[in-house]
């Protein structure tokens, strides 16, 4: 493969700093900082989350991938930090910070592992809708362990048979005195198998959105089982499986709000988890515009470093301007969901669409200007290309997002 090129310069280059060491010993570039705009108190808390993103995670962040290990522990130290319950209410253990807190706390991390904290959103995601529409039992029976992680937790939307179009979901739960009866089945649910908690939505009523309802399921209920482990091309570092309930019988005391609300509970979920996801996007594209910078500068070509060459200058600045573009876009629309405007929805979908389409843009071009050994494992671009692929698709795809936006428009 003539791509690898000569051995001397193979060896030279992977002698090239790594990504923890790039991260660690850079200066930000301002026109990039994305502490820009920040109070005192975000900075610090940004701080923190890089530091622990650069020691805990970036380490390790191949080996995570390569073998596929769900890092629970690494995951518990982060939660000590107070990032297992980030939106949470602090009476039940969460850190009550808001939602552009939160975004600026995941693009951090995500820089050291974005597949592990995609997972962290979504263990987030699921805490904080217990906390919010859970009554007082519940909240404080799920949330504390929750925000702790010592127990984590899976969102459970997605079918076989209903992607898109969730509101057909037949996944159904019959009433039987004080309990549901629960029959059926989810697809592609992080951490199913591995975690202990599952936010679950299902039919007890008739068809479309209005006969759905939430249920909350633990671990080890009579009935439920799991599908093998999925093969995917990245968010390795997190287990994904089918989730299966066979006359599973929760408590009627475990439903969240009350029945016919689990769609509109689902759907509030996803507006925050659709800003974690394009924060989580944020962070590796900017990892990626760092580690594109220094190859350009180490990287040798017809005598000059790739540096000099006007092209690549000129792709690194849209790189940048994509990057910092869309930070902006999210930060907005989550200080937008943070005060309940009306245009949150819109905003949100608007974010995730043009976030994660615009950094997985910034994610393949540092891959590009890597050459061949972007295409090496070697070379952590390449993860962060290949992680940041399903932000395209996942909490609501990206053709979604336009119908909500484009819904929103129209009806104005």
């Amino acid at each position: 493969m003539a791509w690898r090129g000569c051995s001397r310069l193979g060896a030279q280059l992977r002698r090239s700093p790594s990504w923890p060491q790039v991260w660690g010993r850079r200066r930000i570039v301002s026109c990039i900082d994305p502490s820009t705009g920040l109070t005192e108190e975000q900075k610090e808390f940004q701080k923190v989350a890089f530091d622990f993103a650069a020691k805990e995670m970036a380490p390790h962040m191949a080996e995570w991938d390569e073998k596929e290990i769900f890092p629970v522990e690494t995951m518990r130290k982060a939660a000590q930090l107070g990032f297992g319950g980030i939106y949470v209410k602090p009476d039940v253990g969460g850190s009550g910070l808001s939602r552009l807190d939160t975004s600026v706390i995941f693009e951090a991390l995500s820089t050291g592992c974005t597949s592990t904290t995609a997972y962290l959103s979504i263990h987030n995601m699921c805490a904080w809708m217990i906390d919010t529409f859970g009554n007082e039992e519940q909240r404080h029976k799920f949330c504390p362990s929750l925000c702790s992680m010592e127990k984590l937790a899976s969102y459970c939307l997605t079918e076989p048979g209903s992607g898109s179009d969730a509101a057909s979901l037949i996944t159904s739960a019959k009433r039987k005195g004080d309990t549901y009866i629960l029959n059926g089945s989810k697809a592609f649910i992080s951490g199913g198998g591995d975690t202990d908690v599952y936010v679950v939505m299902c039919r007890t009523g008739g068809s479309g959105p209005k006969g759905i309802s939430c249920l909350v399921l633990e671990k080890g209920t009579p009935g439920l089982s799991f599908g093998k482990k999925e093969r995917k091309v990245g968010w390795n570092s997190q287990p994904t499986r089918a989730v299966i309930f066979e006359d599973c019988a929760v408590p009627v005391a475990n439903q969240l709000g009350t029945e016919g609300q689990g769609f509109g509970i689902a759907m509030k979920g996803l507006n925050g988890g659709r800003i974690n996801i394009a924060s989580c996007s944020l962070g590796a594209a900017h990892a990626s515009v760092l580690l594109a910078q220094d190859h350009l500068t180490i990287r040798k070509q017809f005598g000059e470093p790739l540096a000099s060459n006007q092209y690549l200058q000129f792709r690194l600045a849209e790189m940048a301007t994509r990057l910092v573009a869309a930070r902006l876009m999210v930060r907005n629309a989550a200080q937008a969901l943070q005060e309940e405007r009306e245009d949150a929805i819109a905003l949100c979908a608007m974010a995730k669409l043009f976030a994660t389409d615009e950094c997985f843009t910034i994610c393949n071009q540092a891959l590009q200007m890597h050459g061949g050994y972007g295409y090496l494992k070697d070379y952590a671009v390449q993860q962060f290309m290949r992680d940041i692929r399903v932000h395209q698709i996942l909490e609501g795809t990206n053709e979604v997002m336009r119908m909500i936006v484009a819904r929103s428009l129209l009806q104005e």
